[in-house]
């Protein structure tokens, strides 16, 4: 016998919360990582940059041998030449970023900068146009897209030394905020453990 669409969820959430508590010193540790490592990344940025390149072209390069070596595995399939161009280009690209990690910094960061605008656009249109369901909180995520827009200013202003830290601070930026919320939900899962 099925249960209530409402009963089902409230099971899901439990066991979800359950699972959450039976692992909670993994979150913790976990967390503590990561908030560790971001620290090293704001204070290290141009280390963190370049490890961030390498590690990048490490996987464009296995991603793009692993591709030609399916591609010609299955050469009478539909699009052989297709899958051939997108994995010699994924070769290319982590050659390219593993070689010249300074040089692919800079072409990270452009990008960097591309998702920033669209980001800032994209957060700013749904702020205005969700003006109404979004009262009193829409201003918080239209202040965010903009935010995004002088993120993106400043760090093409700078180039090409933005491309030195820019990646490294915002990636330890962002190890630290996860790592924050893991350790909160760890420590608020055992808390609720231990109330009666």
């Amino acid at each position: 016998m099925s249960l209530p669409h409402g009963q089902r969820a409230t099971q899901i959430g439990a066991a979800a919360a359950n699972a959450v508590r039976e692992h909670s010193k993994f979150f913790l540790a976990e967390g503590i990582i990561l908030v560790l490592l971001g620290a090293l990344a704001i204070f290290l940025p141009l280390f963190a940059t370049i490890t961030i390149t390498i590690i990048l072209g490490w996987i464009f390069l296995a991603s793009g041998i692993i591709g030609m070596i399916a591609t010609f595995g299955a050469r009478l399939a539909p699009g052989f030449w297709w899958s051939l161009v997108s994995a010699l280009i994924a070769i290319a690209v982590g050659f390219v970023l593993l070689v010249e990690p300074i040089a692919g910094a800079l072409s990270l960061t452009l990008v960097l900068i591309i998702f920033f605008v669209f980001e800032g656009i994209a957060s700013a249109m749904y702020a205005l146009e969700h003006r109404r369901e979004l009262s009193g909180r829409w201003e918080w995520m239209f202040v965010s897209g903009i935010i995004d827009f002088v993120l993106a200013g400043i760090i093409f202003a700078g180039l090409p030394g933005t491309a030195a830290w820019a990646l490294g601070l915002l990636v330890g930026i962002n190890m630290i905020f996860g790592g924050v919320a893991l350790v909160a939900i760890a420590v608020h899962s055992r808390s609720a453990a231990r109330a009666p």
